[in-house]
């Protein structure tokens, strides 16, 4: 119930984020004077809506994001529209290029605060640095055999039983066998084990699904129970994906001393969050430069190919990471992972590329240079850019966008990212 939870609430999340985006168009827009004549949160048909002024507001049947009607940001949006002669001084290319790209860029502003503003709660109140106490701790457990068990874990085997868990996992075996968290394990199938690295060697000589008998230390008291090892997949020593098996736990760390550092409070913490941004930003471009690189393998992962931690995901995915952070109580991780998401959709939508922002605020941008070149040359102004000989780019772009959502999409579906492996 709390992973359906947690799914329901990051979309919804997102659906926030995306309409307070389209509420800055408006909002700035607005504030300029401009005609605005609708805004409605998600597509499709209307479900409920009302007009106050010369705006109509409404909700409508596909929850998928929102849009604002702002009259004259295009030719053709232009055309459609009945201009009285009061408001055509109101029309959004008549109005000065500053005022246009502030409302241009306001939806990309809108996600950057947003992101900001959640990025600093944590970093004043909760704190996102790894805390050194627990950083020394978790280097100390390596040489010992404390285990954390995972309730849930994803499974090559799809006939394995679900349990209570997500579609696509099983209940973790160590966890259905009684073994507890911070239980250290003394030996697999009469093989004594030491440290954590014996331990994972011992488990992948293992036959998944058949059981063997594994004994634990248990607050002083030994223990043995019978585990029925799963199947999983794991890179060997030559790079390669192999099949091997697992109990379902990892390294155990005493959960008093806290992951992250407590938060450095509302003054410092601007400073912090600023120093984060500016590093998530970094980040966020490099990923740019990277994605067509992730394509093939993330072709490869519906495929039966590895799943890599590092490929993109969609909504669908994001949604389902929120769900199992919710699931396992990260609060922290659910609200970080709306900020990168956040801080993304902001970056990329500010790409000089039609349909998004940035391809408007670049022609805008075009049309002043070439303006200015022509009366410098003594020439006529050329006018505004004729959007129907981009219409075939623009087109372009939605096809290659739509095709890699769609991908995303399907991966998400088909070998999604899990927390626990």
């Amino acid at each position: 119930m709390a992973y359906i939870t947690g799914i329901v609430l990051f979309a919804l999340a997102i659906l926030i984020s995306v309409s307070l985006h389209e509420f800055g168009h408006m909002l700035t827009a607005k504030g300029f004077g401009m005609k605005v004549t609708r805004y409605f949160v998600g597509f499709g048909p209307t479900l409920w809506s009302f007009h106050k002024g010369e705006t109509e507001y409404g909700l409508k049947g596909i929850p998928l994001g929102g849009f604002v009607k702002i009259v004259g940001m295009t030719p053709l949006e232009e055309d459609e529209e009945e201009i009285t002669e009061a408001d055509r001084k109101r029309v959004f290319w008549r109005k000065p290029l500053w005022q246009r790209t502030v409302v241009l860029a306001a939806g990309s502003i809108t996600h950057f605060i947003l992101g900001f503003v959640a990025l600093w709660i944590l970093v004043s109140f909760v704190g996102i640095g790894l805390n050194p106490a627990y950083a020394e701790a978790a280097a100390a457990s390596e040489d010992r055999v404390a285990v954390e068990v995972a309730q849930c874990v994803a499974s090559t085997d799809t006939e394995a039983t679900t349990g209570d868990c997500p579609e696509g996992q099983i209940e973790g075996p160590a966890y259905a066998a009684g073994i507890a968290n911070g239980d250290e394990i003394t030996s697999v199938g009469g093989t004594a084990v030491t440290d954590w690295d014996s331990l994972v060697a011992t488990v992948s000589e293992l036959t998944p699904n058949e059981p063997v008998a594994v004994t634990v230390d248990h607050d002083g008291t030994a223990k043995t129970v019978e585990v029925t090892p799963y199947a999983a997949e794991a890179e060997n020593a030559d790079g390669e994906i192999e099949t091997v098996a697992r109990l379902g736990v990892v390294v155990y760390v005493d959960p008093a001393i806290p992951y992250a550092a407590s938060g450095v409070g509302p003054i410092d913490g601007i400073g912090d969050t600023f120093t984060t941004t500016g590093d998530m930003f970094k980040e966020t471009f490099i990923a740019l430069g990277q994605l067509p690189s992730k394509i093939p393998p993330l072709w490869d992962s519906i495929w039966g190919g590895e799943r890599g931690d590092d490929t993109p995901v969609s909504v669908v995915g994001a949604s389902r990471l929120g769900g199992e952070m919710v699931q396992y109580d990260q609060w922290a991780m659910f609200v970080m992972l709306l900020v990168v998401l956040n801080y993304f959709i902001g970056i990329f939508n500010l790409l000089p590329l039609l349909p998004m922002d940035g391809g408007h605020i670049a022609i805008a941008w075009y049309e002043k240079v070439r303006s200015w070149v022509a009366a410098k040359r003594g020439r006529p102004d050329p006018g505004r850019v004729d959007y129907m000989k981009l219409m075939p780019l623009t087109y372009a772009v939605i096809v290659l966008l739509g095709g890699f959502m769609l991908l995303t999409i399907t991966a998400d579906i088909v070998n999604p990212i899990t927390i626990f492996n």
